[in-house]
């Protein structure tokens, strides 16, 4: 370890100043000075902190892309079939209370930065639901709606404190609630339609990783009881998304149950032709 340090230290005291304040405004004075400077692994506090850390900045980066295979999909199939907008509407809204709480508590941004993002692909995967199901005028009505819920979420003066905790209570069973109607929509179709397995995966993978920063970075039961019981309903769509995985889709179906009746109509058809055989 004395031949690591020797050999690191001279990069670590000289890095730039960005990268300093970006060390500090992350890991903390302390922590950093521990971590980067004094290359000390020994402290287990600031080593739980950093990986808590690069957890949250992880999940945050993948969560700009989590949802964009499911609104790929969405578009090339140009089909709702397998999803459920009420799932979406209840994510959507669950995310933004959460994302006004944390913002309004001022939470490290690392430990809720996903929440913004995905908020935003979840709004473009409930217009793309409302429009293939061909209630496209309901879009417009349910981005208004949002918009002026966030206006209200993120005032300071309309909603106290303690209403704001209420409301994330209540978003955590609506987060929970949101896993519902998609659990229902898969078991009641026998496959997973146009859900997207990288959603589902990347999902599962971050809820896990949150209980984590949750735990070390964020004394609050209500951000972790929600991710704790988010993974509970994630790990459910993730096993039917491998048991399902190679289930034929509804047009798969539908072609195989016509196949049966073409054939007995033509068997049928052919039993009726006139024949040309004479008869004495």
């Amino acid at each position: 370890m004395d031949v690591i340090r020797a050999t690191l230290q001279p990069v670590t005291h000289n890095l730039p100043l960005p990268l300093q304040d970006l060390g500090i405004s992350l890991l903390g004075p302390r922590c950093y000075n521990t971590l980067v400077l004094e290359i000390d692994l020994s402290a287990h506090e600031c080593l739980k902190l950093a990986v808590s850390k690069g957890l949250g900045i992880a999940i945050v980066c993948a969560a700009s892309i989590v949802k964009l295979p499911q609104i790929i999909k969405l578009v090339r199939a140009r089909s709702a079939h397998g999803v459920s907008f009420l799932s979406y509407l209840l994510e959507t809204s669950a995310l933004l209370i959460t994302l006004a709480y944390n913002f309004r508590n001022r939470f490290p941004f690392s430990t809720y930065g996903e929440s913004a993002l995905i908020l935003a692909q979840d709004l473009v995967i409930s217009v793309l639901l409302l429009n293939y199901g061909g209630r496209a005028p309901a879009a417009a009505v349910l981005v208004a709606v949002l918009a002026a819920a966030a206006a209200l979420l993120f005032a300071d003066g309309p909603l106290g404190h303690d209403t704001l905790g209420y409301l994330q209570a209540g978003a955590g069973l609506l987060g929970v609630a949101s896993k519902l109607p998609q659990i229902m929509a898969i078991w009641q179709q026998g496959g997973t339609g146009q859900l997207s397995a990288f959603a589902v995966f990347n999902y599962l993978l971050g809820s896990l990783s949150r209980i984590f920063t949750t735990l070390q970075e964020v004394d609050d039961k209500l951000i972790l009881y929600g991710f704790v019981s988010g993974f509970i309903l994630n790990a459910i769509l993730a096993l039917q998304m491998l048991y399902y995985w190679n289930a034929p889709s509804e047009k798969a179906r539908g072609k195989r149950r016509e196949a049966p009746m073409a054939m007995t109509t033509a068997t049928s058809m052919s039993g009726k032709s006139p024949t040309t055989r004479r008869r004495g």
